[in-house]
């Protein structure tokens, strides 16, 4: 008599007991990342970030990516809050912008840039000290972190404050030549127009900003993008930690890479200058424990300088989960 299951014959139980065994024992793709739209900055601090997107690390680890370059950090993290990149990367101040206006996370810590920022001046002009800039035109990306830095920080510690100089709001791309033409006296800029700028003797350096402020660069994510894409994230996270081995092992193809972006745009530097400005980078995917110390400190001068409504909950916008997911799976 034929023994029935929910209306099966033990002939069609067995046959499909038989076939779910098969399936089980044949692998299964594994689903697709989905892809990610990446912001950076042309300038120097973003190039890690081209380099990754250069150098096949991306593909390794499964993802897809979709390219956002813009001149600067904020126009990313702008960007950002308005939910039309996922990922970007910029220093503490404008992440902390970020999340006070659009929720904005933290992923990474992915360089330290503060050796990359200098405030230069005009060559001609024969200015050695910071207090020599009353009354000057100072070229400065109102808004970005490196601007918000200098007004902040660097002009009060030197007796200046707004109104002792003429700032100049100008992208970070234009300001050489607006050097060169004498439409500025200084700049606060960043690699590798510094070194252009130099190199051409067009203006000198009268201080960097590592004596002032490190300038961790973070690789930052929306909430929406973290919170559906966990797995996204340790993935990109993993590829990270293969590009910061090649800046540390592999420094001459990371050179060329870069380098070829920038010839390619139709900058003239010599390779010996563009090497240099990116020597004062220093690369390193982490999420080290003296990031919330300095993210509080910098939290406080904007909270002072009322740019943003509060300090943050340092639990939702620090989230070093996905480095160690992906350190203890490299």
């Amino acid at each position: 008599m034929p023994i029935r299951s929910a209306g099966m014959t033990r002939r069609q139980c067995l046959a499909a007991a038989g076939t779910a065994a098969v399936g089980a024992a044949i692998p299964r793709p594994a689903l697709a990342l989905a892809t990610i739209r990446q912001g950076y900055q042309t300038n120097i601090w973003g190039m890690p970030t081209y380099y990754l997107i250069r150098s096949g690390l991306l593909e390794k680890h499964g993802i897809k990516l979709q390219e956002f370059p813009v001149p600067s950090g904020n126009l990313t993290m702008q960007q950002m809050v308005a939910r039309q990149v996922d990922v970007g990367t910029y220093a503490g101040q404008s992440m902390i912008l970020g999340h006070d206006k659009g929720g904005l996370v933290a992923i990474a810590q992915i360089e330290l840039v503060g050796r990359t920022t200098q405030l230069m001046v005009r060559k001609d002009l024969e200015i050695t000290t910071v207090e020599q800039l009353r009354g000057k035109k100072v070229a400065n990306q109102t808004g970005s972190s490196i601007g918000n830095v200098f007004v902040d920080s660097i002009a009060p510690q030197h007796g200046l404050k707004k109104g002792d100089y003429q700032e100049v709001r100008m992208d970070v791309n234009n300001m050489v030549a607006a050097l060169a033409s004498k439409t500025v006296d200084a700049m606060v800029n960043v690699e590798p127009y510094n070194a252009i700028a130099a190199a051409e003797g067009i203006a000198t350096e009268i201080l960097d900003f590592s004596s002032v402020d490190k300038m961790p660069l973070l690789m930052a994510a929306t909430p929406d993008f973290v919170q559906k894409n966990p797995d996204e994230i340790v993935a990109y996270c993993k590829a990270w930690l293969d590009a910061g081995r090649d800046f540390k092992e592999r420094p001459e193809k990371v050179t060329d890479v870069i380098y070829g972006f920038y010839t390619d745009k139709g900058y003239t530097m010599s390779r010996d200058t563009f090497a240099k400005a990116l020597a004062r980078i220093d690369v390193n995917p982490a999420f080290p424990d003296d990031l919330k110390p300095y993210m509080q400190e910098q939290a406080q001068i904007l909270l002072r300088g009322r740019k943003i409504s509060a300090i943050p909950d340092w639990s939702k916008a620090l989230r070093p989960e996905f480095m160690a997911k992906a350190r203890a799976g490299a």
